[in-house]
């Protein structure tokens, strides 16, 4: 249930409004936007049907949300959310957030390096796997908090946010102490606890499309979070697995406009994982833009043929570079920085 307030709606009738509703047992979520203010609602449906919320002081109207995703879906929130990864770094705006950097934190020195080089080419976040989740238990596993304290070292040293994936409930408050953004890849898309347990924090979330999962089921899995208390949430489009085997991937373009449609949540498209060959990066990471991407997740590395995983889908420092530069001109284009 979303209950819209009046534009002289007083603070104190919204505290009035969240008081009572508390004691009937029902969660609120409280969305403040330019000329009203909106309350959603959730708790049991019989609660909701028989409550007149339409008394309450300061009420200009109460409407039924007939998504199932309710905090995620535009008829709760009209105008696109910012969700702020810094103080100074928000997505979702006009401008285009790059995140780049290796697939893995392999080691200081490495990470240190393609920090400085990404920075230097206009990225704003700097992504790096420390828990690896692997489909071969044999494959590299990632470094766990030593890679951590790497990206909080790049961090400090060359101003970037940091994003990296959280694979286990119990690595959150751990993890919470080094980085910037969580991650939560396309094999925990529907991990629950997972998702329940970074909605309870306050740090943005980036979401990761699940390699099989509809646009309804990346949405379910979004209002997971937002139930919980943290609006923080990214969605990422990552590719999906069809039966077209040329890429490793497929890029669901389509799905940037939908999710856009259907949500105010920021979306990011992820053009190597999407793709999984560095030569067709560059080509869908123009796409995204096209179709109105708030931000793009691109994997670099100095030596991609040494990478200890996707070395296939990583760009070279000096092609990142060139592909900022062309990028730009279409960010121009659609009216948007970059």
């Amino acid at each position: 249930m979303i209950v819209v307030l009046k534009p002289n709606a007083t603070e104190k009738q919204i505290q009035y409004i969240l008081a009572k509703t508390k004691n009937l047992g029902l969660k609120s979520h409280v969305s403040r936007g330019v000329e009203r203010t909106v309350i959603g609602f959730i708790g049991p449906e019989d609660v909701l049907r028989v409550t007149p919320l339409e008394v309450f002081p300061g009420v200009a109207e109460v409407m039924p949300v007939l998504s199932p995703y309710r905090l995620v879906s535009r008829e709760f929130k009209k105008e696109n959310s910012q969700v702020a990864i810094t103080k100074n770094i928000k997505i979702g705006g006009k401008k285009i957030i790059l995140m780049a950097g290796p697939c893995s934190v392999e080691s200081r020195k490495g990470l240190l390096s393609i920090a400085r080089k990404v920075k230097a080419s206009g990225a704003s976040v700097l992504r790096g796997g420390a828990f690896k989740p692997r489909t071969s238990p044999y494959d590299f596993q990632g470094l766990g908090e030593e890679g951590l304290k790497y990206l909080k070292e790049a961090s400090e040293r060359f101003g970037l946010a940091t994003v990296t994936e959280v694979i286990d409930p119990r690595h959150v408050e751990l993890m919470s102490k080094y980085i910037d953004v969580f991650q939560i890849g396309a094999r925990n898309m529907q991990n629950f606890v997972l998702l329940k347990e970074v909605g309870r924090t306050k740090k943005p979330v980036l979401l990761k499309r699940g390699m099989s999962a509809t646009i309804k089921d990346w949405l379910m899995s979004a209002e997971y979070i937002l139930s919980e208390g943290n609006f923080n949430v990214i969605l990422c489009e990552r590719g999906i697995r069809t039966f077209e085997t040329a890429t490793r991937n497929t890029l669901d373009i389509n799905a940037v406009a939908v999710a856009k449609n259907l949500s105010h949540l920021p979306v990011v498209v992820d053009p190597s994982h999407g793709t999984g060959k560095w030569g067709l990066v560059g080509a869908a990471a123009k796409a995204g833009v096209a179709a109105g991407c708030d931000g793009l997740m691109i994997e670099v590395h100095d030596n991609p043929e040494a990478a200890l995983s996707d070395g296939a889908q990583s760009l070279l420092p000096k092609n990142f570079n060139n592909l900022v530069k062309e990028l730009r001109k279409i960010s121009l284009a659609v009216q948007r920085d970059l």
